[in-house]
């Protein structure tokens, strides 16, 4: 059998399960590439190949799971974020593009407030599987990033990304809530939960089944961690320090006036390519201590 038909028949299962047939396709090649080791071009072109037995034998298995509503990125233990291939495990959230954004604005604020080899400390809070401390430490050599999670089993995957892009003699991971006891930081990055708990019934089954559920909810409204880290994270920044926190559709305003109220100056929300608010800003005042 060529992988050709191979790929058919396991189209064919995804979308028996109610996949629209472009995405069963591009599901299936995702698999079966990482299963082979191969690229995007050797994938297109070695259509008409014999599949190797032991390939089909691991692919099916791996597709009825897909089918079920199992994550890719589970599946593959794998997902790129801002162009690095980090390690995920169903202990930690998946890194979505839009988080991206953090990264992008992170390093303007970075590069405003420090001299370009100044000893710089950022904290990232909720680091789950890591993404945004270990792509700030890898992009800016000259950060020190303390990353922080309720989770072990997530801190334990995030040291292994650290480990993987060669920075992990500069993030330091810490168990605990919110900045851990942080103090003089010069920036605070945080996804935290802020999934309303209402809205849980009506997201894909992908993430509400599967995903961990304290990396998701927020609580009622889905600010619950959010009013906690605005005064830790006030309390935690230096001077002229600033927060970045991404957040759900519609919650921004609500955000902002949390910052606010507790002291941010400078507030700001930043969209994304939906031209959703998906990013709010604030700065601390650069008297507070």
């Amino acid at each position: 059998m060529t992988i050709a038909a191979c790929v058919h028949r396991a189209v064919a299962v995804l979308v028996d399960a109610g996949f629209a047939p472009d995405a069963a396709r591009i599901d299936v090649a995702v698999l079966g590439r990482h299963l082979l080791g191969w690229d995007t071009a050797a994938w297109l072109t070695r259509q008409r190949d014999d599949a190797p037995a032991a390939w089909g034998e691991a692919l099916m298995p791996l597709v009825v799971r897909r089918a079920s509503g199992e994550p890719v990125a589970y599946l593959t233990g794998t997902r790129e974020f801002y162009g690095r291939a980090f390690t995920v495990t169903p202990d930690v959230l998946i890194p979505r593009p839009e988080t991206e954004q953090i990264v992008d604005l992170a390093l303007v604020r970075i590069g405003e407030t420090a001299a370009a080899d100044a000893p710089v400390t950022v904290v990232d809070v909720g680091t789950g599987s890591g993404c945004l401390a270990v792509t700030l430490a890898a992009e800016r050599p000259h950060l020190r990033v303390i990353a922080t999670d309720t989770s072990t089993a997530a801190l334990h995957v995030a040291a292994g990304n650290a480990a993987r892009h060669d920075v992990a003699d500069r993030v330091a991971y810490t168990h605990g809530s919110l900045t851990a006891g942080t103090a003089g930081a010069r920036l605070i990055v945080s996804n935290p939960p802020y999934i309303p708990l209402t809205d849980r019934d009506r997201l894909m089954r992908d993430v509400r089944d599967f995903e961990p559920a304290t990396a998701l909810f927020g609580g009622a409204d889905g600010l619950d961690v959010i009013r906690a880290l605005a005064p830790d994270a006030f309390r935690a920044l230096g001077g002229g320090g600033t927060l970045l926190i991404e957040v759900g559709a519609g919650q921004a305003s609500a955000v902002g006036r949390l910052l606010a109220d507790n002291g941010f100056t400078g507030l700001a929300t930043h969209a994304d390519l939906a031209g959703i608010p998906r990013i709010v800003e604030g700065r601390t005042p650069a008297t507070s201590v």
